[in-house]
């Protein structure tokens, strides 16, 4: 086993935005979560999953729990979009 500090940055993103840039793409989807990926030369979006919970008192909870994050997810991305260093002029 060897060592490769970075790897993992490396085949993740870096690979991903010198393809965008050599293809002329203008977005790169890093996945889901958000906090983390300014620093990685990544701007943040909203991520939207459905899923059905048949056990009707862990979907109640699911639900609950659901409603608070969504809210706390909002204010993050807000908050986020106000701070990214990322020129605003450019359009989707």
């Amino acid at each position: 086993i060897e060592d490769h500090p970075f790897l993992h940055f490396e085949v993740c993103y870096h690979q991903a935005i010198d393809f965008a840039i050599e293809h002329k793409l203008k977005v790169v989807e890093a996945g889901a979560q958000g906090e983390h990926k300014l620093a990685r030369g990544y701007r943040p979006v909203t991520m939207h999953s459905a899923h059905y919970i048949s056990h009707p008192g862990l979907r109640n909870a699911v639900a609950d729990y659901l409603r608070r994050e969504r809210r706390e997810v909002e204010r993050m991305g807000e908050y986020l979009e106000e701070h990214t260093p990322f020129r605003k002029d450019l359009g989707e």
